[in-house]
């Protein structure tokens, strides 16, 4: 007889051209702040000292832009997946902490969940949507009912108030709700401008929850 395997369903956009924009983009972007700091620093104490200050900017920055170029993320049954330079597990089931984090960048605001597993290096996190203006893009249908399930049955960090979430969000898509009314796209029009990166407790994400039809 043969072995059931669990399907592994991918949690992120398969598109090359993309992913080669980004990382051109981000290149630039290197270049532009690390030219910026070693600028300043070689008009205080030289040119060696400019140079050494603009590479030690880029390093970490061109560190950070490759792990977000190569980052994968998959859901096999309940636990996700993640790759950037190796393959981590996180269960969704037994996670210890989950956050709802909004990124803003450039006007375009990511809607991730973030998974905290209580121990060393076992986090992950999914994007569930990205918003610029009144449009955007988000996980399909299979995706989000699939993750709503696995976060139902986590009782640790109450993931309940993140499937019941998901499940309202995949409500406002089958009954025709444009972006703009869907729960995603309003929990991150809710959230501060000005930061790049703003964390929602479980206890901010179930007043919201609370609020939706």
């Amino acid at each position: 007889m043969a072995e059931e395997t669990t399907e592994r369903l991918a949690l992120f956009e398969e598109d090359p051209r993309g992913r080669r924009r980004r990382g051109i983009s981000g290149l630039i972007g290197v270049v532009i702040v690390a030219a910026a700091f070693g600028g300043v620093a070689g008009l205080i104490g030289g040119t060696l000292i400019g140079l050494v200050v603009a590479l030690v900017i880029a390093l970490p920055l061109l560190y950070v832009m490759a792990v977000s170029i190569r980052r994968r993320v998959w859901l096999e049954g309940s636990t996700l997946l993640v790759r950037t330079w190796g393959l981590r597990r996180v269960d969704l089931v037994t996670a210890t902490r989950l956050d709802l984090v909004i990124g803003d960048v450039r006007g375009s605001r990511t809607v991730s969940l973030l998974v905290n597993a209580g121990q060393r290096g076992k986090v992950g996190k999914v994007d569930l949507a990205v918003f610029s203006g009144t449009g955007g893009r988000e996980l399909g249908v299979l995706q989000l009912r699939k993750l709503a399930n696995a976060l139902m049955n986590n009782t640790e960090a109450n993931g309940l108030v993140f499937g019941e979430l998901l499940v309202a969000e995949l409500k406002a898509e089958a009954r025709g709700s444009g972006v703009a009314d869907r729960p995603l796209y309003r929990l991150a029009s809710v959230a501060p401008s000005g930061k790049y990166v703003q964390r929602f407790t479980m206890e901010a994400v179930s007043r919201f929850v609370a609020t939706l039809d």
